[in-house]
């Protein structure tokens, strides 16, 4: 089409028209923390509160030791290499690259794994897109060892995430791709593969240092990794538009700074063109406060934090990974870490670890199912609730704050161990054990401040309860059964 103001001199200037483009506005999030600080956590994820975590990865074949098995299996001397060294031969003959062609995933069916994880309850899922072992579960341009050209053959985070949407549940995935940095650095200490430069793009960089306790000696990460490790993460961006990222460690150090503002900030830009709320989780201080989620990996709150929160932990007690002869927790436990998390403005990730051939194994299934089963029965006192005035009371101690790997330091809750939700004007309040006596609620004695209450409910019952109000606390009588083996949730109403 021709241009017509060209055609008729001195229209333009008459019209006040000009040729120049219109200055764009800048995008609403720019790559520094005071920008980024701006950003606020979806509501979507802080309704949500239960999330379903996979690590299903080539070092499920081998199913030993770890999910660092990969790592461990040069480490000369510990149990992996032991254990490779008996059952594979020479790690110049066989090395971590010769299990990608036994992963072949047959069973793998997205669609079944998703009607278990939403039977189990949970609101999103998070597969591990790319381990420290450098093979990514996706299609990509940026590596030849991925699953669409190795192994399975099959974009298996593309699957989950059509599997996770028809299901109606929200999609993230995680990203340890920094850690590949010295994952395979031990294999530079004895003869392997891993010196071998034809698979350096797969081993590579290797380097031989302690990542728990870094020197100053130690080489720094190269503008060169950094930009691939950007790289890498965006196209997961772009390709699958996950609505949760989630970091492992190590993405903290110190050169990394600007890339994980250039990331968060590119993230959250897209995110808005998509009419979407997105979530960033990191550890350490990685992020400022409040400009992304905070996740402590094995670990709890000691009370209620200001800023949405996240944990994440195992089903398996000893790897995130498939390994043979694996020790699950139980439901109990899971039920009142979740209980306990979502009372401190927290959410529980739980991650399951698939066999090989794709299947989930059963133990973990029927641990997952048990979930589902007890916040059939509870969930409207988990899901879309927020903190109360205070999280929780009861005899036994909270964990240290923000410490990782501290999931273990409570234990043994009992009745008189309880926790605070609310939604609208309902209180919730959970036993974290099946009553065997009257449960005392102390937080609302009558001269508490909290005011008068007006009806107690057991959640997922019709049977009337027995109670009352008075100095000491709301006392309730125990009843002959309960819904659920599990803690027990009441919803509670007050007089105007």
């Amino acid at each position: 089409m021709r241009n017509l103001t060209s055609s008729l001199p001195g229209t333009a200037l008459a019209l006040g028209l000009s040729h120049r483009c219109p200055a764009q506005a800048p995008p609403p999030y720019q790559a520094n923390w005071p920008s980024l600080q701006k950003y606020q956590a979806p509501e979507w994820f802080r309704d949500a509160k239960f999330g379903i975590f996979i690590h299903w990865g080539v070092y499920s074949v081998p199913g030993f030791y770890s999910e660092w098995y990969p790592r461990e299996m040069y480490h000369a001397g510990s149990p992996a290499y032991q254990h490779q060294v008996a059952t594979y031969g020479p790690l110049t003959k066989f090395g971590y690259k010769d299990f990608i062609p036994l992963f072949k995933a047959e069973k793998f069916n997205a669609d079944q794994w998703l009607v278990v994880f939403k039977q189990a309850g949970a609101r999103y899922i998070v597969p591990v897109a790319e381990h420290h072992d450098g093979f990514a579960m996706c299609k990509t341009k940026l590596t030849k060892w991925n699953a669409v050209d190795m192994g399975p053959k099959r974009d298996v985070i593309g699957e989950l995430a059509a599997a996770t949407r028809k299901q109606g549940l929200v999609f993230g995935l995680s990203s340890h791709r920094i850690e590949h940095w010295w994952f395979f650095g031990f294999g530079q200490e004895i003869d392997s593969d891993v010196q071998d430069p034809q698979y350096a793009d797969l081993y590579g960089p290797a380097h031989d240092l302690d990542p728990f306790k870094r020197k100053p000696q130690d080489p720094r990460l190269t503008p060169a990794f950094m930009a691939d490790w950007l790289a890498r993460t965006n196209e997961l961006i772009d390709n699958y538009h996950p609505q949760l990222v989630y970091f492992d460690w190590w993405i903290e150090q110190p050169e990394m700074e600007s890339y994980r503002q250039q990331f968060a900030a590119s993230y959250y830009n897209k995110a808005r063109t998509w009419n979407k709320g997105v979530v960033i989780n990191y550890k350490d201080d990685a992020f400022p406060d409040g400009a992304a989620v905070y996740d402590i990996e094995r670990g709890n709150s000691k009370a209620t934090k200001k800023y949405p929160w996240q944990t994440d932990t195992s089903v398996g007690k000893k790897s995130w990974g498939y390994i043979e002869g694996e020790e699950n927790k139980d439901p109990n436990e899971l039920i009142d870490e979740l209980i306990d998390v979502v009372s401190k403005n927290g959410n529980l990730l739980l991650n399951v670890g698939p066999r090989p051939d794709g299947t989930l194994a059963p133990a973990q299934q029927a641990v997952l199912l048990s979930m589902g089963q007890w916040l059939t029965v509870n969930g409207e006192g988990i899901y879309g609730t927020r903190p109360w005035v205070v999280s929780g009371e009861g005899p036994t101690p909270p964990p240290d704050d923000k410490v990782l790997f501290n999931e273990n330091a409570s234990k043994g809750y009992v009745a008189q161990d309880v926790r605070f939700t609310t939604k609208g004007p309902a209180l919730y309040a959970f036993a974290l054990a099946v009553p065997q006596g009257p449960t005392t609620i102390k937080a609302l004695a009558t001269g508490a401040g909290h005011g008068r209450v007006a009806s107690v409910r057991l959640l997922g019952s019709t049977a009337p309860l027995k109670w009352h109000q008075q100095a000491e606390g709301l006392v309730i009588q125990p009843l002959p059964s309960y819904p659920s083996a599990h803690a027990v949730g009441y919803h509670i109403t007050f007089k105007p």
